[in-house]
């Protein structure tokens, strides 16, 4: 009887590597210690090769930032694709934006840091986020008018308002202010603007 020939996995390619290591690299040193020169030394190539696949040292640590968003994104994609009501999407929604981001500031700091480093300059990753965010909750309030759920006069003013009105607890720059008030209060204050954000969309006062 023939052995049963093995299946070699593939190879991982260079820029996954690249990643896999920079991320190790970023969770140990932090940002600042995090090097180009000792990302490619541990590669097994020049610092010149690695700058073929991440213009800068930026783009490399945003790329690592990248990955963690768009599992992100795609949990929340799950959310507004799910057949519950408009406003428990919302809620949902927003809910797992916060703590997502909250855990990762509690957990992975020196990720949350490049993440919150590149809302702040609007670098390219953070751009790309903002508009994905953007569209997952203007799927769902236009689902939610559709159905009667929500009233809404101007259904931009609608999305928008959903993003001033939960800025504090969303968006990375709040977030890393607000991250020695304690849990509890977070939450007790977080699940106050849930409700009064799912009152105004379905009064309609916007």
């Amino acid at each position: 009887m023939r052995a049963a020939l093995r299946v070699r996995p593939a190879p991982v390619s260079a820029d996954v590597r690249l990643l896999a290591i920079a991320s190790e690299h970023l969770a140990r040193l932090g940002p600042k210690r995090v090097t180009v020169v000792a990302v490619a030394a541990e590669a097994g190539m020049t610092h010149a090769n690695v700058y073929r696949y991440f213009p800068s040292k930026d783009a490399l640590l945003d790329a690592v930032v990248g990955r963690w968003l768009r599992d992100l994104e795609a949990e929340l994609g799950r959310i507004a694709d799910a057949p519950d009501p408009a406003d428990d999407k919302i809620e949902r929604l927003l809910t797992v934006l916060a703590a997502a981001q909250r855990d990762a500031l509690n957990r992975s700091p020196h990720l949350f840091a490049v993440h919150l480093d590149a809302t702040v300059a609007a670098r390219p990753i953070a751009r790309r986020h903002r508009v994905r965010l953007r569209s997952l909750v203007e799927r769902v309030v236009e689902e939610g008018i559709g159905a009667g759920a929500f009233v809404a006069r101007d259904r931009e003013r609608a999305i928008a308002y959903i993003f001033d009105a939960s800025y504090r607890f969303t968006h990375p720059l709040a977030i890393h202010h607000d991250a020695d008030v304690p849990a509890d209060l977070v939450e007790a204050r977080f699940g106050a603007l849930i409700q009064a954000i799912q009152r105004v969309l379905r009064v309609g006062i916007l």
